[in-house]
């Protein structure tokens, strides 16, 4: 910041809706780069495809509209998926089955921020998948779930990194699934390692941004940013409990030099305009609200599972004894790492 060196700066919006007295010198910060248009905003807690509408999913809205008002963003984005928790705004974000009925829902939400911020709307990939099949439909489902209001989508590399180690997934075949027409913004972080006790020896990669970005991610972020047309955003994530220590302060500062630097090379050779306004042609909320019955109940029996289990096989035995069973939620298919990371993720939260 005293270098000047930060361009622009993402701001977590709804981690502060209950926080009754900001700090001045936050504010005057968030005020400076909305002034310059370098502010974008990237709400957590929404909780898109709650297959219930909610009320604080209204009052999230309207408080989006508020902070809309009070700051100018350049654009505002979500997380994909509901929250785990029987109010969904006290869980971890997991995946959705791909239907009609998701779709239709995803769609409505995304309406209603639109309205609310009144500038382009984007989705986060995720970096948690049940299973293969899911990881490779991911890219087409967001596609599809941006039409209606010409949205984009933050490209989070560090996900990326996951899907493709805990998938074995090449990085060649993953990328050509994604729309990166799409992609307005970049993620890159860190992350951890946890062994499997389900499927040992596996190790599955978690999203935690508590470390420093991999070598891995920096090679990800050269080999993808000539593939986005649209980019405009290039963003470190780091949260605060990763930035204790004297030692992990200057890695960061050396992975945002890293950052600083590739973005760099690659705007001296590319074209750093955009026609894409990722707006909407027409924009409207309809006039009922979509929800599912029958997608909330599983939503509430899956987070109840996930976050009461005492072990894996409790987990398995209970979804197979679920409603959940033979469904659009393929739980036949999932991956026994990746139920037992779900566990340990909701009930993470859940404390």
């Amino acid at each position: 910041m005293e270098a000047s060196k930060v361009e622009a700066i993402e701001w977590s919006f709804d981690a502060l809706f209950k926080v009754k007295e900001i700090p001045s010198w936050f504010l005057e910060l968030l005020t400076a780069f909305s002034d310059e248009q370098r502010l974008i905003g990237h709400g957590v807690f929404f909780s898109l495809f709650s297959g219930k509408w909610l009320q604080e999913q209204e009052d999230w809205l309207r408080q989006l509209e508020h902070t809309s008002t009070a700051f100018r963003f350049d654009h505002v984005t979500e997380h994909f998926g509901f929250m785990t928790g029987k109010d969904f705004h006290h869980g971890a974000p997991l995946n959705i089955p791909y239907t009609n009925a998701t779709l239709t829902i995803g769609r409505d939400r995304l309406r209603r921020i639109q309205a609310a911020c009144q500038c382009p709307v984007g989705l986060e990939n995720l970096a948690f998948s049940y299973s293969l099949e899911e990881v490779k439909q991911h890219g087409a489902f967001l596609d599809e779930l941006l039409a209606p209001v010409n949205g984009f989508i933050i490209l989070d590399l560090h996900n990326l990194y996951c899907q493709l180690h805990n998938f074995e997934i090449p990085f060649d075949t993953l990328i050509s699934l994604y729309p990166l027409d799409k992609v307005r913004e970049i993620h890159i972080s860190g992350g951890s390692w946890e062994d499997s006790l389900a499927a040992p020896p596996k190790k599955v990669r978690r999203d935690t941004h508590d470390d420093a970005v991999p070598d891995a991610v920096f090679e990800l972020l050269e080999n993808t940013i000539d593939l986005c047309p649209h980019l405009k955003y290039v963003v470190l994530e780091q949260l605060g409990n990763g930035l204790i220590t004297a030692e992990s302060k200057t890695q960061f500062q050396q992975d945002f030099l890293r950052m600083e630097a590739i973005v760099a090379e690659k705007n001296a050779t590319r074209s750093t305009e955009s026609i894409q306004s990722f707006l909407p042609a027409h924009p409207t909320i309809p006039a009922h609200i979509a929800e599912d019955a029958t997608l909330y109940r599983q939503q509430l029996e899956l987070s109840a599972i996930l976050e009461t289990a005492a072990t894996y096989n409790d987990a398995v035995h209970a979804l197979q004894t679920s409603s959940l069973a033979h469904s659009d939620w393929r739980i036949e298919t999932w991956a026994p790492y990746m139920i037992e990371t779900a566990m340990k993720i909701a009930q993470k939260w859940k404390k």
